[in-house]
């Protein structure tokens, strides 16, 4: 008796990279079957000289099993799974090769073999595809008329929400928040690929942060050597400067970001350039002279004081706000 071999592929590698032992098993197979003549491995198989069959007039998943089981009495027989992975036909199979077993028959020997596997990050594919599903005619009418500009509500709100997970310690919600944060990304890939002129899309994207990650992790990938993480971020800042053509360390700082974050951001690099500017004094005017030049001036003092005891002004305001919400909420229970 021969046997009955299941080989699975995927569509996120490329059609005809399989591992050694699926073409092994389809070389010295008796018969190779599928669905439809027009399998994703339909070509790659005709290249190797692998005779291609499909079985005449059957589609229900137990005529199926029992045409294979039938071949596979009396030969090595290999079913190429279909992209939606035949759906019904495992049970079948099992079900029909069960009932033999308990009636005395003989029962083919069946193997399940993946012939190829998914790469981690595969599953972008998936992402970009649906994307490109979304954004083309007949697609959703909503992601189709959407723009950067109009997503940029989002892009904010879903980076908020990321940063909230984190803090609150949810693992489960941090990996959800990161996928919506991912749909941004693709999202605006996609309407950049779409621009008449300077178009771009998401592989320029990768390949865009491949090549910075490269070039700034010279003790990685060439032959610089570092002490510690300290002088891998000295190091950073110093080649950023240099492909970026900036003169000021404060060149590049996102000037629309929060108030707070924005003044860490500039103190912080003011220090690692050796900058030293004068900053007024950390004392509380009277409520007569807090005008909004004293409080701006006020508020940067104590971020400059909060990075010096090493604590981040953005989050410990978030944290005491959040405080403030839970105690106004208990008030407000009590009364």
């Amino acid at each position: 008796m021969a046997r009955l071999v299941l080989l699975s592929t995927t569509h996120r590698v490329a059609v005809g990279l399989l591992s050694h032992a699926a073409w092994e098993t389809l070389r010295t197979a008796d018969e190779v079957y599928a669905a439809s003549a027009h399998h994703p491995l339909a070509a790659a198989l005709d290249d190797a000289g692998v005779l291609l069959r499909v079985p005449a007039a059957i589609a229900a998943s137990r005529s199926l099993a029992a045409f294979l089981v039938e071949r596979a009495d009396v030969a090595t027989i290999v079913w190429l799974t279909g992209p939606d992975g035949d759906p019904g036909l495992p049970d079948a199979l099992a079900e029909l090769l069960s009932t033999r077993a308990e009636s005395g028959g003989d029962v083919p020997e069946v193997e399940l073999l993946p012939g190829s596997w998914d790469v981690p990050g595969a599953r972008l594919l998936d992402l970009v595809d649906v994307m490109d599903r979304l954004r083309s005619p007949g697609g959703c009418p909503w992601d189709a008329e959407q723009t950067h500009a109009s997503l940029l509500p989002y892009l904010l709100e879903e980076a908020y929400e990321t940063v909230e997970v984190i803090e609150s310690g949810d693992l489960t919600g941090l990996q959800e928040e990161l996928g919506d944060l991912l749909l941004q990304v693709v999202f605006h890939a996609r309407i950049g690929e779409e621009h008449p002129v300077e178009s771009w899309s998401v592989d320029d994207v990768a390949g865009g942060i491949v090549d910075k990650l490269i070039s700034r992790h010279p003790h990685v990938f060439a032959d610089v050597d570092v002490v510690d993480a300290a002088e891998v971020e000295t190091n950073w800042e110093t080649l950023k400067r240099a492909e970026k053509g900036r003169t000021s360390a404060v060149d590049g700082v996102p000037i629309a970001q929060p108030a707070l974050a924005l003044a860490a951001k500039l103190l912080s690099r003011a220090a690692k350039a050796g900058v030293v500017v004068e900053l007024p004094p950390l004392t509380l005017p009277a409520p007569s002279a807090l005008t909004e030049r004293a409080v701006g001036e006020l508020l940067l003092a104590l971020v400059a004081a909060a990075q010096t005891a090493g604590v981040d002004a953005e989050a410990a305001l978030r944290a005491a706000a959040r405080d403030f919400a839970r105690r106004v909420r208990s008030t407000e229970a009590a009364e």
